[in-house]
């Protein structure tokens, strides 16, 4: 009997490939002897996952292909057809479905290539392979081979598809994927999705039966991988409902939307989930409306600033919006207003992207209209366009990473709000420090976790002068904010004269007498309580931001409490309580 062996090559071990296991579920009733799956990531050499497929003995390979693991399977496929050379090898993904005869020609080992949707297709060449028949491949819809295309896969009926999952101890500290939809009604260029322009949803009695499985395993969580989950006003409340009459207490789940056509029904849900229990990605891409045009992005910025802000409100959804630098029509000072308007949005992650221009996606035939340069292999991600010079991009990507290490982070939130004031916008205020980084060369040797707190310190200290003291607090107040720290970071006032440590011993005394702060904590004792919690003195009111900004007045010492048994289910911050 032939072994068809799915290869999976993720780019982090949390990740899975949801693909592999849905071809798997589509064939498993008739085919499952057949099948075997692996799962790799591109961190592991090449070498280790060469002899882990050659000690499995295949007698057919598929590969998953995406950007992100196409460099490292293109490595290994010369050498496979040299370790089996009897083995038949079929490509299949988004890497490899617009331009499969140019593969075909570099990989002439390659048997052929599955085109678009995989599930049929997959399950039709199983029964050529356990019936032995190789030659009748060409009957088999959806593949490229050598002598041409074979005819179109129509698109599957999405409910017929099976479930992909029947235990989750595989997925232990992994992200589990699932699609209730396939399609997008959208066109934006720069996505493959702007190909399939109908959109098929998964019948809702399945949606929420499978949903009952997350919930009652209590995994960590759940990736909906629907391109825009909320295009559907129907199909996205009925599953929002549900989740909020089935809550675990556990169990995350994530989407991907379109802000601006959220209703005020879908905003009245979403404000009742329990915090935490969804996390919302937002791709806003640009606020410039000539640039929104040429991408074929239609959105209304109004709404969805309205929407963020309203979501934001309840403080129980954790919101991830999305900018892309290199988009037509944005140069530098546009894409700078862009992030300035999405910054002032308050999301809890803001992401700096850059454009990949893939294969099949419209903006790949508009390159030259746009001036649109890219790198050669994968990501394909921008390197100048029109509008943006390869200086510029070099730039923002050094932002990029000052907003990764600083703002999404979320551990200098206080202080960063503080510091914006001192500049004419966040962003200046992130170009100023990608500026101190290169002047530092920070870039080249890294700061540590806690010594950024430091940088970021000196960076205050020069860029807003003469107010090191206030910034010294607020970088202590987010500091523990965080963690209750080991090792007191060198910055931070010292805690060892007599006034502090009195204070400190009375407080955890008293506390063990009476609870007025720790009334969680009650089976503790002052020392247990001590371990647990942290009091820092402030001259500035830190836990008071439109205080701090309006008026950072210097006053009397007062002492904070820090207590990390009772978090935000946000942010992870600490529960802070200002000690009479």
């Amino acid at each position: 009997m032939n072994k068809f062996l799915l290869v999976a090559v993720n780019a982090k071990f949390i990740h899975s490939n949801p693909a592999i296991y849905s071809l798997h579920a589509y064939a498993e009733e008739r085919f499952g002897e057949m099948i075997e799956m692996a799962e790799y990531t591109i961190n592991q050499k090449t070498e280790h996952i060469l002899a882990d497929i050659y000690n499995r003995k295949p007698d057919i390979i598929g590969f998953s292909c995406y950007i992100w693991n196409w460099n490292l399977i293109r490595e290994l496929l010369p050498d496979l057809s040299r370790v089996l050379p009897d083995t038949d090898i079929w490509l299949g993904g988004p890497q490899v479905s617009f331009n499969a005869k140019v593969i075909l020609e570099q990989f002439p080992k390659v048997t052929g290539i599955m085109i678009g949707e995989g599930e049929e297709t997959f399950s039709e060449l199983l029964d050529r392979y356990q019936r032995n028949d190789r030659a009748d491949f060409s009957s088999v819809a959806g593949l490229c081979l050598r002598s041409g295309y074979t005819q179109p896969r129509e698109t599957a009926d999405l409910s017929r598809i099976p479930f992909l999952y029947h235990d989750t101890e595989p997925f232990t500290n992994r992200i589990i994927y699932y699609e209730s939809s396939r399609g997008c009604p959208y066109r934006c260029s720069y996505c493959l999705s702007a190909i399939d322009k109908t959109v098929r949803l998964r019948d809702i009695a399945l949606v929420k039966k499978e949903l009952d499985f997350f919930l009652e395993s209590k995994v960590r969580q759940v990736k909906f991988v629907d391109r825009t989950f909320n295009c559907v006003h129907e199909h996205a409340m009925a599953i929002w409902q549900y989740l909020y009459e089935h809550d675990n207490g556990v169990t995350n789940f994530h989407f991907e939307i379109s802000a601006d056509i959220i209703r005020e029904d879908e905003l009245e849900i979403l404000g009742r989930l329990r915090p935490g229990q969804v996390q919302l990605e937002i791709g806003v891409q640009s606020v410039n409306e000539k640039t929104l045009a040429a991408i074929n992005r239609r959105m209304d910025l109004e709404r969805l600033e309205y929407v963020v802000s309203e979501i934001r409100r309840h403080r129980n959804i954790h919101q991830h919006l999305d900018l892309i630098a290199g988009l037509p029509y944005e140069d530098y000072e546009s894409f700078g207003r862009s992030f300035d308007r999405v910054y002032a949005m308050r999301p809890d992650q803001l992401q700096l992207g850059f454009l990949k221009v893939l294969t099949g996606a419209p903006i790949s035939l508009q390159t030259e209209e746009f001036g649109i340069s890219y790198t050669e292999q994968p990501p394909y991600e921008v390197l100048y366009t029109k509008w943006l010079s390869y200086a510029d991009v070099i730039r923002l990507k050094k932002i990029e990473e000052m907003v990764e290490l600083y703002y999404n982070s979320g551990q200098f939130g206080h202080t960063l709000e503080y510091l914006a004031r001192a500049f004419r916008s966040p962003f200046a205020m992130f170009e100023a420090l990608a500026d101190f980084y290169e002047k530092n060369g920070y870039f080249l040797n890294s700061p540590s976790r806690v010594y950024r707190y430091e940088v970021l310190l000196d960076f205050s200290s020069e860029a807003d002068g003469g107010k090191r003291e206030i910034y010294t607090e607020l970088l202590t107040y987010d500091l523990y904010l965080r963690e209750k720290m080991k090792s007191r970071p060198d910055f931070c006032k010292s805690l060892t004269d007599e006034d502090y440590k009195s204070f400190r011993h009375a407080f955890y005394r008293e506390e063990e007498k009476e609870r007025r702060y720790l009334r969680g904590l009650c089976q503790y004792d002052a020392r247990q309580l001590s371990g647990m919690t942290h009091l820092e003195p402030f001259f500035y009111p830190m836990w008071d931001t439109e205080q701090m900004i309006a008026a950072p007045e210097k006053g009397q010492e007062r002492y904070v409490l820090f207590d990390y048994s009772e978090r935000d289910p946000l942010t992870k911050e600490a529960k802070v309580c200002v000690v009479s």
